[in-house]
This record gives C-alpha cells, sequence and structure tokens, in this order.
C-alpha cells in the first residue's frame, strides 16, 4: 500500500504549485521525457497516442472538407525566407541555421523550417496559371523547429509536431470563408472531441501572425485562469501571392494575384488537455481522445476463471469500437487503481468472483470518482452511455470555470484588482489603439487574447484612454 500512496504522492497539488503540477502529470502519466537538448522533448508511446487520435480526429475534417495532404521540405533557403519582408522578422528570432553540409560550409545558409510559408508559395508558382488550377487546399503533418528561450513540455517545445495548411484561393471572399471554416472546425473539435470550451475572435493587429492581414484565434481557460492559444487560421490577403510572383488567368483572362491562408494546431492541444481537466490525482482524459478508454481489471484474478471474464469483458467492447486494455499484470488492485487513475483512463470496469457469481461488474468513472453496479447483459450499452456521459460532464465543467472567470470591467482599476484576486479574462471595450493595449500589458500584465466573435456593448468609451470605443476586448494573461 505504501508504494500505491507514494505514486499519487509524487504529483505535486495544483494548489500547492501548478506549474510543478503540471511537469508532474507529463512525466508521470509517461507523456514525455527530457532530451540533452534543452526543449527537444521525447513523447512517449502514451503522449503521442493521445496526438495520433488528436490527428485522425481533425485529418477526417480536412479531407471532409476538401484538403489535400502534402510534405514539404524541412529546409528553406534563406533567399526564400527573405522574399516576405514582415514574416521573416517576426520569425528571425527563433530561426534556426543549417550552415554545413558535412565539412564543407553551404553557399547560402538553410532555415530549418519555423513554418512553411515561403515553401508552398514558391511551389504554388510553379503549380498555378489558371483560375482552373484554384482552389488549391493542402495540408501537412509535420514537426518544425524553433529556438525558443524557454521550454515547457507541450507547451512551448524548439521542436513540436502540428498540422499547417496552406490553401490560394482566386478571390478574398473565398480565402476569408476557408479561415473562417477552419477555424470554426477547431473550435467545434475542442468542444465536441477534447471537451474544452473555446472563445472565438480575432487577434489584434499586434498580435497577429506575421504576415498576416487578419488572425482568427481560439482562446481556452485552463484551471488556473490563464489562456491557452488553441488554434489560430490566418488570411493573408494577396500580400505572400505579390512577393513569391504567383499570378492566374482568370476568366475575364486577366491576370491576378490569388489570395493565401493558412491555420494550424499542435501538440501543444495536449498540454492544454492536461491544464483544462487534470486534478491531484494525475490526467482526466476526454474519452474521444483517449488511448485507452476502458480498463477492464481482474480482481482476486487468481481464482478460477477471473481474467477469462475480464478478457471476455474486453473483447465485448472492442467489438462495438472501444479502446479497451485488460491489465492482468501481477499488481495489486490497488496499484492498478492508481495507474490508470494516473493515466486518465475514463472508465475502469471491476470484475471478480462475487460479481461473477451476480451476473454483473463495476464500473468506477474518473472523472467523478462514481462507482456503478451493471449487469453484464448492459455492458456494452452503459459503457457507451457513460462515455458520453463523461464527455459532457468534462465539458460542463471546463465551461463553467470559463463563465465563472470571464467578467466585464469598466476600468483599468477594476482589470487590475481582479486580476490579482481572481485571475481569468477581463472584457472591455476598446478604442483599437496601439497605445492602449500596451498600457494594459504594462500597467496590468493582461495582454489582448481576442477581439470576440461575440460582442457586447459595455459602454461607449475605452476605459484607458477615454475615446471612443470601437470593440470589446478580452485581456488576459497567456501561456
Amino acid at each position: 500500500m505504501a508504494k500505491e500512496k507514494k505514486k499519487v504522492q509524487a504529483i505535486t497539488s495544483m494548489d500547492v504549485d501548478f506549474t510543478q503540477w503540471y511537469t508532474d502529470i507529463c512525466t508521470k502519466a509517461e507523456l514525455i521525457d527530457y532530451t540533452s537538448v534543452k526543449g527537444m522533448f521525447i513523447l512517449r508511446p502514451y503522449g503521442y497516442a493521445i496526438w495520433e487520435n488528436i490527428q485522425a480526429g481533425l485529418d477526417k475534417e480536412f479531407k471532409r472538407t476538401g484538403h489535400e495532404n502534402v510534405a514539404m521540405p524541412t529546409l528553406i533557403p534563406e533567399s526564400l525566407l527573405q522574399k516576405e519582408k514582415d514574416h521573416v522578422e517576426g520569425f528571425a528570432p527563433e530561426c534556426a541555421w543549417v550552415t554545413h553540409g558535412g565539412s564543407e560550409k553551404l553557399e547560402e545558409r538553410l532555415c530549418i523550417r519555423p513554418t512553411s510559408e515561403t515553401v508552398f508559395c514558391d511551389h504554388y508558382s510553379h503549380i498555378v496559371h489558371s483560375w482552373r488550377d484554384l482552389p488549391k487546399k493542402y495540408n501537412q503533418w509535420c514537426s518544425v523547429l524553433r529556438w525558443e528561450k524557454t521550454s515547457r513540455p507541450f507547451l512551448r517545445h524548439r521542436e513540436f509536431l502540428w498540422q499547417e495548411g496552406h490553401t490560394l484561393h482566386a478571390t478574398a471572399e473565398e480565402a476569408i470563408a476557408e479561415t473562417e471554416q477552419m477555424l470554426e472546425i477547431y473550435a467545434d473539435f475542442c468542444e465536441n472531441v477534447l471537451a474544452m470550451p473555446v472563445v472565438k475572435g480575432i487577434k489584434t493587429d499586434k498580435e497577429k501572425f506575421s504576415g498576416a492581414e487578419r488572425t482568427y484565434t481560439i482562446e481556452c481557460m485552463m484551471h488556473d485562469k490563464k489562456a491557452l492559444q488553441s488554434g489560430t487560421s490566418h488570411y493573408f490577403g494577396d500580400g505572400f501571392a505579390k512577393a513569391f510572383d504567383i499570378t492566374f488567368a482568370d476568366k475575364n483572362n486577366q491576370l491576378s494575384h490569388p489570395h493565401q491562408t493558412s491555420w494550424g494546431v499542435s501538440t501543444r492541444m495536449i498540454g492544454g488537455i492536461i491544464m483544462t481537466h487534470g486534478d491531484d490525482n494525475g490526467l482526466i482524459l476526454p474519452p474521444r481522445i483517449a488511448p485507452i478508454q476502458v480498463v477492464v481489471l481482474p480482481i482476486a484474478q487468481h481464482k478460477p476463471g477471473v481474467i477469462e471474464a475480464a478478457q471476455g469483458l474486453a473483447d465485448r467492447l472492442a467489438a462495438q469500437g472501444v479502446r479497451v486494455k485488460t491489465d492482468v499484470s501481477d499488481q495489486s488492485p490497488g496499484w492498478k487503481f492508481a495507474e490508470y487513475e494516473m493515466k486518465g483512463v475514463p472508465l475502469r470496469v471491476e470484475i471478480g468472483p462475487k460479481d461473477m457469481e451476480k451476473n454483473q461488474c463495476v464500473i468506477a468513472r474518473r472523472d467523478t470518482g462514481e462507482k456503478y453496479f451493471v449487469s453484464l447483459d448492459e455492458l456494452e450499452s452503459k459503457v457507451a452511455e457513460l462515455l458520453d456521459a463523461v464527455h459532457e460532464h468534462m465539458f460542463q465543467r471546463a465551461k463553467r470555470n470559463l463563465e465563472e472567470n470571464t467578467y466585464p470591467c469598466t476600468s483599468v482599476e477594476e482589470v487590475k484588482e481582479k486580476m490579482a484576486t481572481q485571475g481569468g479574462f477581463a472584457k472591455t471595450m476598446w478604442c483599437g489603439d496601439l497605445a492602449c493595449e500596451l498600457y494594459m500589458k504594462e500597467n496590468c500584465g493582461v495582454t489582448s487574447r481576442c477581439i470576440p466573435f461575440e460582442q457586447e456593448q459595455l459602454g461607449d468609451t475605452c476605459p484607458i484612454c477615454g475615446k471612443p470605443a470601437k470593440k470589446m476586448i478580452i485581456w488576459g494573461v497567456a501561456y
């Protein structure tokens, strides 16, 4: 029993040290490991399995909306990167460079891809000639390298996994519709698969992506009331097309520049899952992306027929498409309970000799700890019902956290006070000036998270400068 308790006590309480709690879960739940290179992490099988399920779900949506997967080179010539001034300036501090091939110095430095807009543009300039060639709706799953000064598992890696969509359209209207559509796909996935409620909106000019005309974002609130930017979608206009001389003959046989988008999410989503749903006992995984949705544990497994009965339940669930595991190791039941609690498995099914006599099993929920005695005749239907119930409960709990910690403020002093005592998201009116945005960061320690699509009229003036207000904006502290 001492060993079982130690396993759980190894996690620092989130109320004591949220940062250490998060790191403990990443390592103790066997999601990630450190390497000898700062900022570069190993995704262990369980952590990678979560990413695979995220990837599978999103890839299905991308294909449903007409996108095709491609693979672009890892290395980008410096001359290519320099073609779009704003873009290269935004990424310059994070670029890592290859200067030698073997023992010979290269004639031109090669950047290890921090993002792939320039490579896609170069490719599009070769293959797009007519309006009949449009739209081009490409996506790639890959890793990128950004030389971050500080790093944290999943949230900020120097090398991380992501997807980046890059599309080309004949008109601005089509391109804007694309960016909005992809943001909706991200928002729907976060809420209906990851059980993470989102705030949808537009980034300010200060916070938008380098080279973009407009950046759309989904912002999520974590347990500690900080914001996590969980997905972005960018409208580039025709700026990249002009820089890379991408032209096409339109329907009137006039030479035109196409309009471009890009959009992406990364393994940062896993960090969001941990910080939205986890507790002091470990992970709590949303059922729809959990690598193991149900673990079946034989109780008193040394007794005749118990292991076979447990395996029989697992086989029945697997036949229904449930991701299920049976643990027949020689560890004690208590150790196994703590192990799968740590790993966030949504449902635990227990069966022992007494259960077999009564034609029943015990099902325990990870999210609430509730236990149910379930007839074996109803196993499949009850598991399906409970998996949906776990998702809904997780979503509603996270939604309450978001709603209860999002509040309107009518003065800078009120924002300061709320952030100091409560954290969360502060809603104010805003004049749109950069000076006011910078003032909020310097004096309140908050950044603009987004100008939400769902606007409210909280007043007529900007509480920072007193000028007429243009929009409601959300402020917060972000990861």
